[in-house]
């Protein structure tokens, strides 16, 4: 136990405070069990060390990583049991995907220490519903996206801005703020290609994701959905080809030959895929909440994948439509529309360039042009940059 206290102490010790993601205060810390899931890099780990670091003391709290080479030899359980007879009182486990039979142990944890608050994170490819063990009356799931462009201009250029709803958006209130950010337009070029995740100023950047893409693909999806190693390769394979192919409607007969995987394992393999954070599907939408729409598009999850995976130059017009569906899909549910690009709560964005017309969604209500490369909103034509403003 002592080497976890160690580790424990340092990783506290190292941890930053002045910046905090958008779901920090978001989060019910009070609950008795909840989970953090989210795409490798994103945070997760910084997140709870945070919380653990302000409003916590290591006499009645442990944080563990599943990952620590202490738990080769040693079970979850007997250390639970140790650090709880020893007064202890706020479990933080880290990456408990990584963990065999991980959903049976949390529920062990649950009903067997109850008045033990327990916090886990993990990829997001974990389902409590889908486990060994039904977690779902019990734990709560908080998911944690990768950075918005104004948590991008606050961490990488300390510019503070506030959250904008998507009626401020539209209302034009990024006009007021533009001044404060200075130059909208070169951050925001800058946040497409690097700024995403919190590791963005690395030197290694482009290998760093590129590690986290391989990892995902090869070790998280395949040790959740027990697939084997060769698996774990056509999912490499199937995201290379959709880097090259999006935005794309799909066709699953057709994909299945390109990677020698039958039709229902494409299905199966999106679902993950999409699930992990790599890709994000456009949906129609249905009359019901309960029915799943179809897909229209497959973009890339964010921007800064499309450049870490494209063979050549990303497609400026890929870059803006997934940005805008990227950003926006936080706090409203995004779908397909007949005429534009997008349709929330039945308004229909459009998105294109600066040279962007009315053409598309002339003599519709509630419709409006989004656009790149400009500074200022005016009547229904509203800066794209202004979008990554809504979490």
């Amino acid at each position: 136990m002592e080497e976890l206290y160690q580790n424990f102490e340092e990783l506290l010790s190292k941890t930053p405070t002045d910046f905090k993601r958008y779901l920090f205060e978001k989060i019910n810390w009070n609950s008795r069990m909840f989970g953090i899931v989210g795409p490798r890099g994103v945070g997760k780990t910084t997140l709870v060390l945070q919380r653990i670091k302000e409003n916590h003391s290591a006499s009645d709290t442990l944080y563990v990583s599943m990952d620590n080479f202490y738990f080769a030899n040693h079970s979850l359980q007997d250390t639970v049991d140790a650090f709880y007879k020893d007064g202890g009182k706020f479990l933080f486990i880290d990456e408990i995907h990584k963990y065999p039979q991980w959903s049976v142990t949390l529920k062990y944890l649950y009903d067997n220490y109850s008045d033990l608050k327990i916090v886990f994170t993990g990829s997001s490819v974990l389902d409590i519903l889908k486990g060994n063990a039904d977690l779902s009356r019990r734990a709560l799931l908080f998911y944690l996206q990768g950075m918005s462009f104004r948590e991008y201009l606050h961490f990488f250029h300390n510019i503070i801005i506030p959250v904008l709803s998507l009626n401020e958006i539209i209302s034009h209130k990024s006009n007021e703020l533009k001044q404060i950010i200075g130059y909208p337009i070169k951050f925001f070029k800058e946040y497409l290609q690097k700024g995403y995740f919190p590791f963005a100023n690395d030197s290694d950047f482009s290998a760093h994701l590129q590690q986290i893409v391989v990892q995902t693909l090869e070790s998280d999806i395949p040790m959740f959905a027990n697939m084997n190693v060769s698996t774990g390769r056509k999912l490499l394979k199937l995201l290379a080809i959709i880097a090259n192919s999006v935005p794309f409607k799909p066709n699953f007969s057709k994909l299945a030959r390109l990677i020698d995987a039958s039709k229902n394992s494409i299905t199966d393999y999106f679902y993950y895929i999409e699930k992990a954070g790599m890709i994000a599907q456009l949906r129609e939408k249905t009359e019901s909440f309960l029915v799943v729409g179809k897909t229209e598009k497959v973009y890339l999850d964010n921007t800064n994948l499309a450049f870490c995976l494209s063979e050549k130059e990303p497609d400026v017009g890929n870059l803006r439509e997934t940005v805008f569906f990227n950003q926006m899909r936080v706090n409203n549910k995004v779908f397909s529309s007949v005429k534009g690009d997008f349709n929330i709560e039945n308004m229909t964005f459009e998105v294109g360039g600066k040279s962007k017309n009315h053409k598309q969604i002339e003599n519709l209500k509630n419709a409006f042009i989004v656009k790149d490369d400009i500074e200022y909103g005016y009547k229904n034509v509203v800066p794209l940059w202004a979008f990554g403003l809504n979490y």
